[in-house]
Formats: C-alpha cells, structure tokens, sequence
C-alpha cells in the first residue's frame, strides 16, 4: 500500500524556511504537501523536511501551475484517497492564476479545511518574504526570532584563492546554491563539520582588497580542522561589520584578527 493511501490530514504551502507561522499549521496534520519553486529559498528542497517529523511530498509548481483550481483539488483527491482534512494559511489561494479562494477550497474539498490565522513575532506578521528582507538587511537575530530557530546555509566545500591559509587566516569555501542569502559583511556564525557545530567567523560578499570575486568564507575559531571535503552548513547568528576594502593585506589580516577576537569574546554582541 503507497504512504500516501494512509494520510488523513495535510498542509498545503510553499513552507519555505518552516518558519513559526509554518509550524502553526504543521503542528495540526500527519504531512506536507509543498509546493516546490525554483531558487531563492530560506531552506531549498529536501532540506526542508530536516526541520519537521510529518511526511513531506512536493509539487512542483511548474508541473502544477496551469492546473484549474477545481482540478488542483481533484488531484489531491487522487493523491490522498483517505483525505478528511486540509490545513491552509489565511493568505491561502490556488489553482491557474491563484484562482482558487479558502472559499472555493471549502465548496470543491468535501471534508474539513481549517484555516489558520496570522502569526506574529514581536508585532511583525511572520511571512517567508519578510524574513528574506531581514536576511537580506543582516538582522538575524531578529531573524532566528521569526524563524524559531538560526538561519543555516548548506554548501559544498571548494577550493579558495589560497591567500588564505598563506597570508590570512585559512578558511573553508563554499559553493552554495538555490538560497536566499544574507548581506554582504562579516558574521558570528556556527559551521557544522561531522555532526559537530564549531563556533566561526564568516564572510559573505565580493572579495574587494583582492580578487573581487564573491566567497563565502568560514573560519573555525580556536580548532584545526584539517582538510575538509564534502558539504557543510553554516549557521548565521549575528552581524559584525559591512565588506569594506582595506590597504592591503596586512590592515585586512589585521581586522579578520579583530574580528575572530571580536567572535571568541562575544564583545560583538
């Protein structure tokens, strides 16, 4: 018997980056139907199901989108047979065009759709795109606040410039793909290496006092990790300071101390 012949109760929503306002409908129902887009995500793919215990089955959106709204709901019929229950956003619409209302949800769904209100976070309405902008303004204790937990990254190791080993302070490369990512600048962060998370220091942004070319740069506080290969994942905690570009690389070496230092003592904060 296929899983999806045993669910009862799903939730419909892009549930990207499974913020508090996502869990609120989480929370009611035994798995997520996500609907899947292309890029720009607070937590891309797969990687959203890390963060919930309910089954996670995605529609992408491509596949779905010239779909009527009466048909929409004729799929999950077919994709769910023992469906009772559908739990939605109050923002929720569907269908070619977002023709599909929480009404016409109601007449076309013939057993219960429970809609959940607006959730908020110190006043603020929590939405995926408003998380995105306070990423994209380097808030992110504000965004671990919205979030209900830290932003995180995933990214492949690559190989750096090699200044960095040789005349600064070495750091790992990552080559990331598909999120949303934070400002440019310097931030406290923690980096996960094997199951572990180690306390590091993190630049985003174009390399300006040297190549100009853009990194994501971590670098491990008070622990020599050896070679690393393979994917790692970043978390963001806190912004230090803006990119800037220095005289060279002795004043550049000379604020990355600062700023490990800054990290180590938790004076940044």
């Amino acid at each position: 018997m296929q899983l999806t012949n045993s669910i009862k109760s799903i939730a419909i929503g892009s549930f990207d980056g499974i913020h508090k306002g996502h869990q609120a409908l989480i929370n009611q129902v035994e798995a997520l139907v996500i609907i899947e887009r292309n890029g720009g995500y607070l937590t891309s793919g797969y990687r959203r199901s890390f963060f919930v215990k309910q089954f996670c089955f995605f529609y992408h959106l491509e596949k779905i989108k010239l779909l009527s709204a009466k048909s929409f709901v004729a799929k999950l019929k077919e994709d769910f047979p023992k469906l009772e229950k559908i739990v939605v956003g109050y923002d929720f619409s569907f269908g070619y065009k977002k023709e599909g209302t929480i009404g016409l949800l109601k007449k076309l769904f013939n057993g219960k759709v429970v809609v959940v209100s607006e959730v908020k976070e110190q006043g603020i309405s929590i939405h995926s795109r408003t998380i995105k902008e306070y990423i994209s303004t380097g808030e992110m204790a504000l965004v671990t606040k919205l979030l209900g937990r830290a932003f995180v990254i995933n990214g492949e190791i690559i190989k750096g410039q090699g200044l960095g080993k040789k005349e600064l302070v070495p750091t790992l490369n990552l080559k990331v793909k598909d999120y949303h990512l934070p400002k440019s600048g310097v931030y406290a962060t923690r980096t996960k290496i094997d199951n572990v998370w180690l306390k590091s220091v993190t630049f985003l942004g174009h390399r300006v006092t040297t190549d100009g070319s853009f990194a994501i740069e971590s670098y491990i506080l008070d622990r020599d990790i050896g070679i690393v290969t393979g994917f790692i994942e970043i978390e963001f905690i806190l912004f230090i300071r803006e990119n800037q570009k220095f005289n060279g690389l002795n004043a550049l070496k000379e604020q990355i101390q600062k700023d490990i230092e800054a990290v180590r003592t938790g004076s940044h904060a």
